[in-house]
């Protein structure tokens, strides 16, 4: 069976709008003979006459009622289709499913939605935090578009866009030994009290690949942790011992109550990389490398080292 065209389809849809060839040739753009012709051939495709003509005017029949609104549902579809097609060819429009880590969600995302709100209005970000095992099986599984996170990342199929490298600073209570000092060697991390984040947490796993690189050995567990940073500043705080923090965190978390000290690295410091990691098969892979590259430039004003 033949299938009625969209010229044709239009065709009708404008005469039964303006129930006269003149005026519905003249709202699509086509002449009255190829108008006339179009809705003729709509008729014989599907059988059923849908219009009665006169010399002086143009009616629908039963039939052409009920399919005019046909008509408009299918052009209204296809044209909604078309602007769909059109948003997805533009880039930074539509929807784009950010997933990030919880030790970078409080210190980048002000810079990351005023980025968006500044540069890209007309893009829907709509953000997600969870741990890292959670958001790579968010990329993979397609639920997630872009992560935000620390890396590598262990997992296939996926493409680092790196945005910077940041120290590790130590946080401490006020008044310890180490308070304030600029050269603190790694070795000192091998007999201090360390307070960690919980099981899942990449920074845990970082601080602890920190600690072994530092010779610290299984004679001085970790043994007290905390399920955000928050809480881990507050247990150094209250004198449990000391902490790791990414640069990026210090100001915010040490802000958050008195009694701390700060500590710094001596060069090569410990750090971590951050960076946003999309699937390596994104149809949006230019917009992703354009995003990261205005990010990296909004991120300057961090003490960080932004990436190349």
């Amino acid at each position: 069976m033949r299938q009625p065209t969209l010229a044709q389809l239009r065709a009708f849809a404008a005469v039964a709008e303006h129930l006269h060839f003149r005026d519905a040739a003249a709202a699509t753009g086509t002449s009255q003979p190829a108008l006339s012709g179009a809705v003729a051939a709509l008729e014989e495709t599907l059988g059923v006459r849908l219009l009665e003509r006169t010399t002086r005017r143009v009616l629908l029949t039963p039939a052409g009622e009920r399919l005019a609104g046909r008509a408009r549902t299918v052009l209204a579809a296809v044209g909604a289709l078309l602007e769909e097609a059109k948003a997805v060819r533009a880039p930074f429009t539509g929807p784009l499913r950010l997933g990030v880590i919880p030790t970078v969600a409080p210190y980048l995302l002000p810079i990351v939605l005023r980025l968006v709100h500044d540069r890209y209005p007309a893009l829907d970000l709509q953000v997600h935090e969870e741990q890292t095992a959670s958001l790579v099986d968010g990329l993979t599984a397609g639920r997630l578009d872009l992560l935000l996170l620390a890396v590598p990342v262990e997992a296939p199929g996926v493409t680092e866009l790196p945005l910077f490298d940041e120290d590790f600073v130590l946080v401490m209570p006020e008044g310890h030994r180490l308070a304030g000092r600029g050269d603190i060697p790694r070795e000192e991390l091998r007999e201090l009290d360390l307070l960690l984040l919980e099981e899942g947490h990449c920074l845990r796993d970082q601080a602890l690949d920190v600690c072994r690189e530092a010779g610290r050995d299984a004679s001085h567990p970790v043994t007290t942790s905390a399920a955000g940073l928050s809480t881990l500043v507050q247990l150094v705080a209250g004198g449990l011992g000391v902490t790791l923090l990414p640069r990026t965190a210090v100001r915010v978390e040490t802000a958050r109550g008195g009694h701390l000290a700060t500590g710094y690295f001596r060069d090569p410091a410990p750090a971590r990389r951050i960076a946003l990691v999309r699937r390596s098969t994104a149809a949006r892979a230019e917009e992703f490398e354009a995003f990261a590259a205005a990010l990296r430039e909004a991120l300057r004003p961090l003490p960080v080292r932004i990436a190349g």
